[in-house]
């Protein structure tokens, strides 16, 4: 797998979030890396034109996990790359404006970016603008050894490794620093066919969720593991027998199968109204790792990943939609106005 070149940023070391918006290291803390797009989405149905109007935002799978831990209250840092522009200054901006410590380079090369058509009410269309961004230069310097080193969690997913040779050996070094220091490593293998084809993906893949702790995935996602099962029970053990002590098999409007330390158990989806169905996948990891977190046991770390899940698919945007902590009930009402 051949990536973009590894030239150095002009800004060397990372620029860390302010100090008053740091939360006491004394937390138990979620560390990520990967990368965040800056998004260009259309509001409306139909193609794109002159005079169209387009809503700007950010998203990266990532990012997303950390903002939906830090709006449940947990404690979240986000270790990646931006472009010394404005789009850069957007993702550090509204990161931090959601409690998550960012850790990150600025890189002269451009932030990276998404551009959402509705081309129907029922069909989006997206392109990624990431060829020689900041993203895609991410690479294993970047990675601070004391802050993956304090963390409770570390999440990767199998979209960073996909961008290129720097941001694999970035990950790679992450899981490195993590399990020499005894964290969690969750991986959600998140597999995007527009980056890298089965093949490559398995090959890279396969070596970090043999270190990983938890797995997350789709039914397909998890075939790139285990290639001979089918059934959710039989995909979480193939991952499990690879070595993660804990698998959970999303499973879309029919809920979660879970296998966590040799246990089963079953989480039904909460029934909404779906709206978009971009980030539940994110909302759902981000719901369970912050329960876990917080030391909560595998039941409740499920319903909560299912109604983080529920939350964003009824909502617009990645992660937007995400609830605070206080909201969690909402979705146990039937009315349309809670008074």
């Amino acid at each position: 797998m051949s990536g973009p070149s590894q030239q150095r940023p002009s800004q060397e070391r990372p620029s860390q979030e302010r100090p008053s918006q740091q939360r006491p290291s004394q937390e138990r803390r979620l560390v990520t890396v990967g990368e965040v797009l800056a998004v260009l989405a259309a509001p409306d149905p139909g193609p794109l034109a002159l005079g169209a109007g387009l809503r700007l935002g950010l998203a990266g799978a990532e990012s997303n996990v950390a903002v939906g831990v830090s709006r449940l209250g947990g404690s979240a840092t986000w270790i990646g790359r931006v472009g010394e522009d404005e789009l850069g200054e957007l993702v550090l901006r509204e990161l931090r404006a959601e409690g998550v410590t960012t850790v990150a380079v600025r890189d002269p090369a451009p932030t990276s970016l998404l551009l959402k058509e509705r081309r129907t009410s029922t069909h989006s269309r997206t392109r990624y603008y990431r060829t020689h961004t900041a993203g895609s230069r991410l690479s294993a310097e970047d990675i601070p050894e004391h802050i993956v080193a304090s963390a409770a969690v570390l999440h990767i997913t199998g979209i960073t490794p996909a961008l290129g040779e720097g941001p694999a050996q970035a990950v790679t070094r992450a899981v490195d620093l993590a399990v020499e220091a005894g964290a969690t490593v969750s991986l959600d293998i998140n597999f995007r066919f527009l980056l890298w084809n089965e093949a490559d993906a398995r090959r890279t893949l396969l070596p970090l969720l043999r270190r990983s702790d938890l797995v997350f995935a789709g039914p397909h996602e998890a075939r790139l593991a285990v290639p001979d099962a089918d059934e959710p029970e039989e995909l979480a053990q193939g991952i499990c027998d690879l070595g993660p002590d804990g698998a959970v098999i999303k499973l879309g409007a029919e809920g979660a199968y879970a296998l966590l330390d040799g246990q089963e158990y079953r989480q039904p989806a909460v029934p909404v109204q779906v709206h978009d169905t971009v980030g539940a996948g994110d909302a759902f990891a981000a719901g369970y790792l912050a329960e876990l977190l917080a030391g909560e046991p595998p039941e409740r770390r499920l319903r909560t990943a299912a109604l983080l899940g529920a939350f964003a698919v009824s909502t617009t945007g990645d992660w937007e939609g995400l609830p605070r902590r206080s909201e969690l009930g909402l979705l146990d009402h039937h009315d349309d106005i809670v008074r």
